[in-house]
């Protein structure tokens, strides 16, 4: 593990403001992998019924991608460059999260070229059961 991490101050690694902030730690990270965490309240505008939706899963999983690249510009001395979310393949959701539950997420670059990158993620409960898996492409944006 890198000894400057974990990182709680994220916000200006990732392009997201509050309200829609799906990420509230950087645990882990190298050029291959990074690994964020985010404890589920009742605040976040994902969380339903006691529970964190599908779509906040999906969106916490496309931020912990984000996150490694804004970090990998910030220790570069570069401002984080904003993306979006490329395309979605084989999301699977086995259990949602509850109020309370810090959910990490593990994801694993695969290929990365002129600004897109496509990793493997994995999100895990706090008791490290895997709770969602899939692979994703992120773009970063021309601007």
């Amino acid at each position: 593990m890198n000894s400057q991490l974990p990182i709680h101050q994220i916000s200006e690694l990732i392009p997201q403001k509050a309200p829609f902030v799906m990420v509230d730690k950087l645990v882990d990270f190298s050029k291959e992998f990074v690994v964020a965490s985010l404890k589920i309240t009742p605040e976040n505008i994902f969380t339903k019924n006691g529970v964190f939706t599908e779509p906040g899963l999906v969106e916490h999983m496309a931020q912990t991608v984000a996150l490694h690249t804004g970090y990998d510009y910030f220790l570069k001395g570069e401002e984080a460059p904003t993306g979006y979310i490329g395309s979605i393949k084989k999301i699977a959701v086995y259990s949602l999260p509850k109020l309370n539950e810090i959910i990490t997420t593990r994801a694993e670059i695969l290929h990365e070229f002129m600004g897109v990158t496509m990793v493997r993620v994995s999100t895990f409960n706090s008791e490290n059961k895997e709770i969602a898996s899939g692979e994703m492409k992120t773009v970063i944006a021309n601007e």
